[in-house]
């Protein structure tokens, strides 16, 4: 094996950290996969709600629009992306000419499969006038019938950018496009799609762990039903958790998305106490989507280069105008809630 340099990304941060300040890993699996990622010219994209081990051995670990930018900007010859299937796309559309992995293939996403390029496509004929947004949890051919892409930390910074006269079509998240519309004003019609795990949390639930932790506030991903979202007190992405409770006055903080995001809170705010709000169902709540990936199938995948994104030309440019259209949008500075 040829050692090569470690792949150097200026400003990347982990977990609020720079890359360089990561503590080394101490287990074998661990340090086998640094050195492929080495031999690679890698870089290890992870997504805030992936297993703590992943999250640990990852460039990069953040939500969907940070990582977005991640692969946008990468200087890697393979991107090693750790989350669902449509987040390695997104990375392959950016990088048409890079080797794009990931750990297991078939993790997928709720949101993805409500909404099929076919349906999709067939209610936007019946209004010329729609411009259709689209949250990034869908595939490349949905991507590529939309006029711009969204994320959960930069929706409402996007329906505002949207021309005025024409009528909003959001998909797939009716409970992110609920709580966009509530902080823009704009009326938009939405696809019937949601996240299995968000709309496990109820206004019972949350009100019960409120109960038990008077102090202590709620932090509600927008995917969350309006009934939590309304009991909240800060509804944000997950990136914005992090900042949100970094400067919280309170050391207990409920938290109201996936349980992965608990390691990475951990580690960003050591010294508060994260509490995962419960559903009626469990203490906590995970994507099993997510959860399919592990360090063992991480390794595999970067020893074998595969499982490997493929995507015709056509469907990566047209799928790239939106995801650019995104990118030059976010970059934007704004006055106001930008989400």
């Amino acid at each position: 094996m040829i050692d090569l340099p470690e792949v150097q990304l200026p400003g990347v941060r982990f977990g609020g950290l720079r890359q360089s300040m990561a503590a080394p890993p101490t287990d074998a699996l661990s340090k086998d996969i640094l050195a492929l990622k080495r031999k690679l010219h890698a870089v290890i994209l992870a997504h805030n709600y992936q297993v703590p081990e992943i999250q640990d051995v990852a460039d990069f670990v953040g939500d969907s629009l940070g990582l977005a930018q991640q692969a946008a900007k990468t200087n890697a010859e393979v991107i090693v992306f750790c989350g669902v299937h449509f987040m390695a796309e997104t990375a392959k559309i950016l990088n048409p000419h890079k080797v794009v992995i990931l750990p297991d293939k078939d993790a997928g996403c709720s949101l993805e499969e409500s909404c099929p390029a076919p349906k999709l496509q067939q209610l936007q004929s019946t209004n010329p006038r729609f411009w259709t947004i689209a949250y990034i949890n869908c595939s490349a051919d949905v991507k590529a019938l939309c006029d711009v892409i969204c994320t959960s930390g930069n929706a409402v910074k996007i329906v505002n950018a949207t021309p005025k006269d024409r009528d909003i079509l959001f998909v797939p998240d009716e409970n992110l496009g609920g709580w966009v519309m509530e902080q823009t004003g704009r009326p938009m019609t939405l696809w019937k799609g949601n996240c299995y795990v968000h709309v496990e949390w109820t206004h019972a639930a949350i009100t019960r762990i409120r109960q038990k932790y008077p102090g202590a506030p709620v932090v509600a991903h927008p995917e969350c039903l309006k009934a939590v979202r309304m009991l909240a007190d800060e509804v944000c992405s997950t990136e914005k958790m992090v900042a949100w409770c970094r400067q919280a006055p309170q050391k207990d903080i409920i938290i109201a998305t996936e349980a992965g995001m608990l390691h990475r809170l951990k580690k960003e705010c050591p010294d508060k106490n994260f509490i995962p709000a419960p559903t009626d169902k469990c203490a906590c709540n995970e994507c099993r989507f997510m959860k399919m990936n592990t360090l063992e199938k991480l390794h595999d995948c970067m020893a074998n280069l595969s499982p490997q994104v493929q995507l015709s030309a056509d469907v990566i440019r047209r799928a790239r105008l939106p995801i650019d259209r995104m990118l030059e949008i976010s970059s934007r500075d704004v006055i106001g809630n930008a989400g």
